[in-house]
């Protein structure tokens, strides 16, 4: 339960986090933060992008690179088994979440919007 809830909040609040970490560190605003995430310079961050870019935690807590958080792996040190495929799956839900205009990609406003 603890590891879903940890997991949850990871693809739920460090898009915001990030944000406010980004403006924090001298970064001149929200579209620099977007251009970090947005590989293909398009202005945009796909999902792709959004996946790719929030599974750093993912990668953090998986420390023998299986591609798998065992309970051991996780904070507290136990819950089910979650592999990459689940986790960017969840990411894909807030993905779409964050996507208020619905148009599969997401803008430097829509990263800076609080959670839908």
């Amino acid at each position: 339960m603890i590891a879903r809830l940890v997991i949850a909040w990871m693809a739920c609040a460090l898009p915001v986090l990030a944000v406010a970490q980004v403006s924090g560190s001298g970064m001149a605003s929200t579209r620099d933060y977007l251009a970090r995430m947005d590989r293909d310079g398009d202005g945009r961050v796909s999902l792709p992008e959004y996946q790719d870019w929030l599974s750093y935690a993912f990668d953090a807590m998986d420390r023998d690179r299986d591609g798998v958080l065992s309970a051991i792996e996780q904070p507290g040190g136990r819950g089910a088994a979650l592999t990459r495929a689940v986790h960017r799956e969840r990411i894909a839900e807030r993905f779409k979440r964050q996507d208020a205009n619905r148009d599969g990609v997401l803008s430097a406003k829509e990263l800076a919007s609080p959670p839908q």
